[in-house]
């Protein structure tokens, strides 16, 4: 049958121990590492199915986790009760379950499988090859005005190290712990955007980075795009100090002075919606999977 990955080498799943050490991969090669052992080995939730030699060392004994394990009530976050953690994430990634606050606290162990299992790398570069694709079909005029937005945490930088060590999302979002985190400056680079990222360098189509972290990170996140593969860019637009409303607000309004500016907006990826709906969203959109958190 035929796709976009049809005729190419199938994605590697994560490796932690291949990964972190890999410098095409994730820049430093910091991905997981071993401070990901401490979080599995105090959750009653361990990833099965996974090539990961860090946990091995650590002894920390793997438990399977079934795909189709059933879900809580409506307060934790289901559509209904009985729902199963798939479907629940179906329903989030086709924008149909939305405003929930955390992963409901039943699908800790379906969501950490997903993210850390071939799965989700393999559903990214479905998504990468779409884009790669399009991009390789278009006849740019090559002025120099052509754009690619993407946005960053979890678009272009992974934030699972720090949501290993969070439940995967089933712990309240914390400002203080987070920023913490990316104040460090280590977020390994996703590697099938990495790879979109350097196919739309070589067609002069320019890279915007759009995120809603504060400008104040303006530095550190320089710093991590840097180290983690992503060298050159057209703009960092980050969110000022005393912008309020919704992310998908600010980043409408980024994207229209772009196009104020003359910018052509030929592709726009990220791993919300919120990142991604709004006019102008630009002439095709690519929606990563995450059911880490939801932001509107």
């Amino acid at each position: 049958m035929g796709g976009p990955l049809a005729g190419k080498q199938r994605p590697r799943p994560y490796s932690l121990e291949r990964d972190m050490g890999s410098e095409s991969c994730c820049g430093r090669g910091e991905w997981l590492g071993d401070a990901l052992v401490p979080a599995l080995a105090s959750r009653p939730v361990i990833l099965a199915n996974l090539e990961i030699a860090s946990i091995t060392r650590a002894s920390v004994a793997a438990a399977a986790i079934s795909s189709s394990r059933r879900g809580g009530e409506i307060g934790d976050g289901l559509p209904a009760d009985g729902v199963t953690c798939a479907s629940w994430r179906f329903g989030v990634e086709t924008n149909n379950v939305r405003g929930w606050r955390t992963v409901p606290r039943s699908c800790e162990g379906y969501v950490g499988h997903y993210m850390l299992g071939d799965r989700y790398r393999q559903d990214s570069a479905v998504v990468t090859a779409a884009a790669a694709a399009y991009v390789e079909g278009l006849q740019l005029p090559g002025d120099g005005m052509d754009v690619w937005i993407f946005d960053i945490d979890e678009t272009v930088l992974s934030n699972l190290p720090y949501y290993a060590h969070h439940g995967f999302g089933v712990e309240p979002y914390n400002a203080t712990s987070f920023n913490a985190w990316v104040d460090k400056g280590i977020a390994p680079a996703l590697p099938e955007s990495l790879k979109l990222y350097h196919k739309l360098l070589p067609l002069g189509i320019k890279i915007v980075f759009l995120t809603g972290r504060s400008e104040e990170r303006r530095n550190v996140t320089i710093t991590n795009l840097k180290r983690a593969g992503y060298r050159t860019w057209e703009k960092l637009l980050l969110k000022g100090e005393g912008v309020n409303g919704t992310a998908m607000a600010f980043k409408t309004g980024e994207r229209e002075k772009l196009e104020e500016q003359g910018y052509r907006i030929v592709g726009n990826m990220g791993d919300q919606w919120s990142d991604i709906l709004g006019k102008p969203e630009g002439a095709r959109t690519f929606k990563l999977p995450d059911p880490l958190y939801y932001i509107s």
